[in-house]
């Protein structure tokens, strides 16, 4: 009977043990799920729209030639960038989202002067993502079998810097 109660404590102790142990894993595991960042269309749009030519009502009227005021105000443009960009890049802190096109997909950042966040990453067909993030740096791998294309960006105590590498 001694023997009887010894094994009934050892596997209530145990199973005790495990569900404690099972419940600690489990928030553990639950936290940590890893969902892959949302892909976002790129477009290739240009970084100046194309200027667009006035509709014409008959084919028979020639096109008016530019008015002459456009060249003075193309003289008077470079004095004008100085004081815009400091504008411009003051509310986003020196940011811009820029695309990397490697073999096995694109992976998009926002640069900042101090920092990059990933906005998205996503694979070519038949391509698998990984992706690393830490405080200084973020990898985006894109693997086909052996063959690896990663896009590497670091921060370490410098600027932004991107890097790609293609195994």
């Amino acid at each position: 009977m001694r023997r009887v109660v010894h094994a009934l404590a050892w596997v209530l102790a145990t199973g005790v043990a495990m569900a404690v142990s099972w419940y600690g894993v489990r928030t553990v595991l639950t936290d940590t799920a890893y969902e892959p960042p949302r892909a976002l269309p790129i477009s290739h749009t240009p970084a100046r729209p194309p200027e667009s030519a006035p509709p014409t009502t008959a084919s028979v009227r020639p096109p008016s030639p530019p008015p002459p005021p456009s060249a003075p105000a193309a003289s008077a443009r470079p004095a004008t960038p100085d004081p815009s960009p400091p504008a411009s890049r003051a509310p986003s802190d020196g940011g811009g989202v820029r695309s990397y096109p490697v073999k096995g997909g694109r992976a998009v950042f926002d640069i900042g002067e101090k920092s990059a966040t990933l906005v998205s990453a996503t694979p070519d067909e038949g391509r698998q993502m990984r992706v690393w993030t830490q405080t200084a740096w973020i990898r985006v791998d894109f693997v086909a079998g052996t063959q690896t294309s990663s896009v590497f960006v670091t921060w370490n105590g410098h600027p932004p810097q991107v890097q790609t590498v293609e195994n």
